[in-house]
């Protein structure tokens, strides 16, 4: 593990908020966790650029191969094995998750193991760029996304009435820590990317400062979207010295998601619970052409995992046509987050120059490319 970590802010290629350093540490060890359908096939992308990236960097790699997902769970009656958990927690820096299938039905014994990942190594930020790149519409905002609670704390229960109909109840928790926490990642993570901005000479959508955007339904939910709409505002007026640049406005769900598609370019950090964090980012991949190019970072104070935001797309399985970008920019993001922001922007220019050209595209991007292709194409550019 790393032996020293701490809050860090430095200039990046996504301008990412990074809170973990790592900048003694020469040799990674990286816990690889491919999942279900083309995560097998996208994830030995993020490893094999990794391997590429130039001596200069100074960078070393070690892997460790690690199993959870859907037919890790038909395998062994265990989705996430505590083995897995385990080797992340005392051997690796950082880690790289590809894709579950879960079902769409209910399983005896079966919860998704990102979500339990998530919830046992801390990682309470989910980080979500989207940003067009060439001449495509113009976009240039980040999702931070609560990560640990919401729905997404899966307590649900069914009962039958008398007059023999169901009813099905799940439990929506918002805390005021996890939403503090969350909030004051927002925060940060705006004032970095003004800092960025400000600090260089091309053109921004956000001219006139970081903006941090607080989605919600509290006039509906008043008490637990209420909670968390306080509490991230509570975030601003603590610190309102540190954060006097920043600009922050509020946004209904529904009406959020209507303006992202109207007009994305109003839009810098946003800031949601967890439910309308996941629904809201993989809707803004439509702004920048397919969910095969959106990163993720999972962050906690100690750890990362980057994890592309596609499924696990068992209709394109083993043809060799899944886009790889989304997991080599997650890649890059989990070294923006381990503090090695120089490899990590050569991936992103990389990447960048690769999809500029338009020359060899995966289908999700309208070409006729495979995996292989992109992905040597993208490591030449290294």
């Amino acid at each position: 593990m790393l032996p020293s970590v701490r809050p860090v802010l430095e200039r990046i290629a996504f301008r990412a908020w990074s809170p973990l350093s790592s900048r003694g540490l020469k040799t990674l060890k990286i816990g690889l966790i491919p999942g279900d359908g083309i995560g097998k096939e996208v994830i030995p992308t993020g490893r094999q650029v990794l391997e590429a990236l130039p001596a200069e960097d100074g960078l070393k790699f070690q892997f460790v191969d690690l199993i959870a997902g859907f037919e890790c769970f038909k395998a062994t009656g265990v989705a996430l094995p505590e083995e897995t958990v385990k080797l992340l927690q005392e051997e690796c820096d950082g880690a790289l998750f590809g894709a579950v299938s879960s079902p769409t039905t209910k399983v005896a014994g079966y919860s998704s193991p990102i979500v339990a990942l998530r919830k046992k190594l801390g990682l309470y930020a989910n980080v979500r760029p989207v940003k067009s790149v060439g001449d495509d519409r113009p976009v240039d905002m980040v999702i931070v996304r609560e990560n640990t609670e919401d729905l997404y704390v899966k307590e649900e229960k069914i009962w039958t009435l008398e007059d023999g109909s169901k009813v099905a109840e799940a439990i929506k928790r918002i805390t005021e820590k996890a939403s503090y926490n969350i909030g004051k990642v927002a925060f940060d993570l705006a004032v970095q990317r003004g800092a960025s901005r400000a600090a260089s000479a091309i053109p921004t959508l956000h001219p006139n400062g970081p903006i941090v955007t607080i989605t919600h339904k509290s006039n509906v939910l008043s008490t637990t979207d209420g909670l968390f709409r306080e509490t991230v505002r509570k975030v601003y007026e603590n610190n309102k010295d540190k954060y006097e640049a920043v600009q922050v406005q509020e946004q209904i769900v529904d009406s959020m998601v209507y303006r992202m598609f109207r007009e994305p370019e109003i839009f810098d950090v946003v800031v949601a619970p967890n439910l309308y964090g996941d629904i809201l980012s993989d809707g803004a991949a439509a702004l920048v052409g397919s969910l095969g190019v959106i990163p993720s970072a999972n962050v906690g104070d100690t750890f990362v995992i980057g994890e592309p935001c596609h499924g696990s797309a068992p209709d394109i399985e083993g043809k060799n046509i899944a886009n790889p970008i989304a997991t080599i920019r997650s890649t890059a993001l989990m070294l923006e987050f381990m503090g090695y922001a120089k490899p990590a922007a050569r991936i992103h220019a990389a990447v960048d120059a690769h999809m500029v050209e338009k020359k060899l595209s995966t289908p999700d991007l309208g070409g006729t490319a495979t995996t292989t292709q992109v992905t040597e194409d993208i490591i030449k550019r290294l």
